[in-house]
């Protein structure tokens, strides 16, 4: 059957690809993988053992490393996972042997206004409905164990408060005397729950718990999805959950996951979960998925352990960072390379005309409602000004040291006019540039951006993270703020002031990595300041501890750590065939 990204529907195109999909064990074999170093979890999907596989390849020489990032995107997204699995297609046309590297998708989005993370088109990644809804469970695992933490904070309150220290020494507890209005987590699920943000938990009487104010947090926002992104082995993985700081004592003491004695159990739940998982592209390409999306609310990146294997397991290595630069680059940048040791030959940063035109003032782009012609229509005027946005993102890339690769994301409604003109700014800002068509035509359709990106790995280049971790840390976020958002300045809430001075004073604390949360639909913290503002201050409202991932988190606007579901949620599409028991609607 000839697929047609035009004329069919992403699941569709799915449904028909795999019919003719390669056995996953065919899939490792391309990669060198023995066979037990897998771990099959049907007939299409499988887990790498990751220890096993690291000590036979950890020596060979390592792979090209190229990361893609993109432009502000509007709410519709602009196709960075579709782009690099295009990218890893068209390396395969050219004789590469690609590896590509994405994250798995949240339910929450899933369900919501953005669908699936999967790709789309003719660049995409299947089996869609297994990849689309729960994977092999990493999420869930991080679920449970988040929500296992909470129980033993809840419970170890409750009792507490219900016994006194002679009765705590029978069995076995020494008192922690938590302080309720200072716990740090929350509950979280993989939905986009607003109504859960802020709930009561333990009404009732005395044996239901302890009455405090408690809420919800989207799976993916967790620290743990964090400490999956950036732990090298099981054994890191162990230390940094029992570091994970859940709430103070009221003498202001810390109260770690050890403090509670569930870290182990945490840990015991997440145990699968460090293997990364094996799927692949529309054309058999090798595809790892591991750790979570939401770079603006999370760190956002697949994992540490994915790239360490991809890379030595294909000579380039196509890993995704969530959003644009200004967020996802810029954690791939001075957080997780610091944890892999790993440095960039070529950064992407896919563009589309859609986005650039809202940017240089373009009508409001809606999930679920038609685009303006403004959009599918010639616009120069309105691309130029966009074209601003562009440029910053290149400067930003251009700042770390790497070499940007702008991949203009062709949608069939583009000229080649408006193509030409978004090419000129990128080569004028000094980035190579390619238009790509791998949405419609897939690999073939790559071909010019793998050859742009294969130029550029070869490029000399220096890369150099932003800040040194022994710079102060308001200083670092003063600098992320200004030299790569285009801020004024950063305004501080008392309360945040307050927690920054304490952690700078904290020797642990003050030398850890910085972790920002902001919007990803604008440059700035507020989502409706378009193209490349100037001129305002980045407000910081709330300073959070990832004392287990090794970050602290400047909380910037009113960003909230569980996103809404909208009034056209995705849901309404899916369902099942009832004779085949396939899924349908995906997107």
């Amino acid at each position: 059957m000839k697929l047609d990204a035009t004329q069919m529907e992403d699941w569709q195109i799915a449904e028909a690809a795999e019919e003719q999909m390669e056995a996953i064990a065919e899939v490792a074999a391309q990669l060198g993988l023995q066979d037990d170093e897998l771990i099959p979890m049907g007939r299409n999907v499988a887990k790498i053992d990751y220890p096993k596989t690291w000590n036979r390849i950890k020596d060979l020489k390592p792979g090209k490393y190229v990361d893609v990032t993109a432009i502000t995107p509007t709410p519709l997204g602009e196709g960075k996972t579709t782009t690099t699995l295009g990218l890893v297609e068209g390396l395969g046309k050219i004789g590469k042997k690609p590896v590509g590297a994405i994250r798995q998708p949240s339910g929450g989005p899933t369900f919501n206004i953005k669908g699936s993370a999967a790709g789309g088109g003719l660049a995409q990644c299947i089996p869609l409905a297994p990849f689309t809804l729960g994977l092999t469970g990493d999420i869930d695992a991080i679920t449970n164990a988040h929500n296992l933490c909470m129980v033993a904070l809840t419970a170890r309150m409750q009792h507490e408060h219900n016994y006194d220290n002679e009765r705590l020494a029978q069995i076995g507890i020494q008192r922690l005397d938590i302080d309720p209005d200072h716990v740090q987590i929350k509950w979280v699920m993989d939905f986009c729950a607003q109504s859960l943000r802020n709930i009561t938990i333990g009404q009732g009487g005395k044996m239901d718990g302890y009455e405090m104010e408690s809420g919800f947090a989207i799976s993916v926002s967790s620290e743990l999805m964090a400490i999956l992104a950036v732990s090298s082995s099981l054994k890191d993985m162990r230390e940094r959950i029992g570091k994970m700081v859940v709430a103070y004592s009221k003498s202001g003491d810390e109260i770690t996951t050890a403090d509670l004695e569930v870290d182990g159990a945490m840990c015991a739940i997440m145990l699968n979960a460090l293997n990364p998982n094996l799927i692949q592209t529309l054309e058999g390409n090798p595809v790892l998925v591991h750790a979570g999306p939401f770079a603006n609310i999370a760190i956002g990146q697949n994992s540490v352990i994915a790239d360490m294997l991809g890379i030595r397991l294909g000579d380039y290595l196509v890993t995704e960072s969530g959003f644009a630069s200004d967020i996802g680059f810029e954690k791939f940048w001075n957080l997780k390379c610091r944890y892999s040791g790993l440095k960039p030959d070529a950064v992407v940063i896919v563009a589309t005309v859609r986005a650039l035109k809202m940017h240089g003032g373009g009508p409001q782009v809606k999930p679920g409602k038609p685009l303006d012609p403004a959009y599918t229509e010639e616009e120069l005027d309105l691309l130029e000004k966009g074209c601003a946005n562009l440029k910053a993102h290149i400067n930003i890339v251009k700042k770390s040291g790497a070499n940007p690769v702008v991949c203009i994301n062709g949608f069939y409604t583009d000229t080649e006019a408006e193509h030409e003109l978004v090419r000129k700014v990128a080569i004028e800002a000094g980035a190579r540039c390619a238009v790509s068509k791998h949405w419609e035509l897939g690999g073939e359709g790559a071909v010019e951006l793998a050859e742009a990106v294969v130029e550029a790995c070869e490029d000399e280049h220096h890369f150099e993270f932003l800040y040194d971790l022994h710079l102060p840390l308001k200083e670092r976020v003063y600098r992320i703020a200004t030299e790569l958002y285009g801020a004024a300045g950063v305004n501080w809430s008392p309360e945040a002031e307050e927690k920054i001075k304490a952690m700078q004073n904290d020797p642990e604390i003050s030398s850890m990595g910085v972790c920002m949360v902001k919007t990803h639909l604008s440059l700035s913290h507020n989502p409706d300041f378009k193209g490349a503002p100037t001129g305002w201050h980045l407000p910081i409202r709330d300073v959070l501890v990832y004392k287990g991932a090794g970050f602290i988190v400047p909380v910037a606007g009113d960003i909230k750590l569980m996103p809404g579901t909208g009034s056209r949620p995705g849901f309404r599409k899916i369902d099942v065939d009832v004779e085949t028991g396939k899924v349908t609607g995906l997107f």
